[in-house]
């Protein structure tokens, strides 16, 4: 049986490893970062890759970094392939090596476009019509590798970074394991990726979290869309801060004035901006649950003309 090594960390990387044991090719290693401390008491938490590995009783490392040693421990397995999925570090020559057929990883987007480390909320945040997976063979570059497979998927209406993510691992997982047979017994021509269509998806900033109604509402829209379910998109209503987790376009009225509340009800909350107003639905206040915004209008009413602070 081939020698498989696995590394990754996140739940983006779930599926493609329970596709590799699924498809009957158990990798003989699983890499993953350390434990990190995380919720309100700081507890020392395993990435769930490692839980997933351990439940199958797979072999778990993490190292704080893929170094010297450890490509000398990887040489020492003799794997035939290392595939990556979301690991989290930027592996080097000696790792890429190490692995008779190199090491493959699964990308959220449809490379070239949206290289790097926001893939899904930069392809949102843009308007992009569809995305997908790519099988890449990975070089020393940022997600420059050649490209092995790609498997294409619209974009639906209202889809979320959350709803796009879990259907994207799913997708990443179903391609990986249609493909391997072919990957394992060099079946596949690596097709190199054209450097002018390249685009990067840098990795968002607390700044691009806050909604500007100086900006168009149909741009508005999808900044929560990619920010929701976490970290969320934020905005200042009636005083109190609230991560927008649901919203969307519509048409405004005249003597709209940016920045301001336009109508507020039953319906969401409609927040004037620079063309059309967005209608905010579902909100979680700062330090409360979260809530349809009709619930939050019970405790904290707005006023048409009402302005954001």
């Amino acid at each position: 049986m081939p020698g498989v090594v696995f590394a990754g960390t996140p739940e983006f990387a779930v599926p493609s490893l329970e596709a590799l044991i699924g498809a009957g090719y158990p990798p003989v290693a699983v890499l993953t970062q350390p434990d990190r401390p995380a919720g309100r008491g700081r507890r020392l938490t395993p990435p769930p890759v490692k839980r997933v590995a351990e439940a199958h009783g797979l072999p778990v490392h993490q190292p704080e970094r893929l170094g010297a040693e450890q490509a000398e421990w990887l040489r020492g397995l003799e794997p035939d392939l290392m595939v990556v999925v979301a690991y989290g570090q930027i592996l080097r020559r000696p790792v890429l090596e190490a692995p008779r057929a190199g090491c493959v990883n699964v990308h959220a987007s449809l490379l070239p476009r949206w290289r790097g480390a926001a893939p899904i909320q930069r392809a949102l945040l843009a308007g992009d019509g569809e995305t997908g997976v790519t099988l890449m063979q990975m070089d020393e570059g940022l997600d420059t590798g050649p490209v092995l497979a790609r498997e294409a998927t619209p974009i639906h209406a209202g889809e979320t970074a959350g709803s796009l993510h879990d259907r994207l691992a799913r997708l990443g997982a179903e391609l990986l394991a249609a493909q391997l047979p072919s990957i394992l017994g060099d079946g596949l021509v690596p097709q190199p990726q054209d450097e002018a269509e390249a685009t990067y998806a840098e990795k968002l900033t607390s700044e691009e979290g806050w909604l500007d109604p100086a900006e168009p509402a149909e741009q508005l829209a999808r900044r929560v869309r990619a920010l929701a379910p976490v970290p969320g998109a934020r905005l200042h209503l009636g005083g109190v801060q609230a991560r927008i987790l649901a919203a969307e376009p519509c048409q405004g009225g005249p003597g709209d004035l940016p920045g301001t509340v336009a109508a507020a009800g039953s319906g969401g909350i409609e927040i004037a901006t620079a063309s059309g107003r967005l209608r905010i639905t579902r909100l979680k206040p700062a330090g409360s649950r979260e809530q349809s915004a009709a619930d939050y209008l019970n405790g904290h009413p707005l006023a048409p003309g009402e302005r954001l602070r």
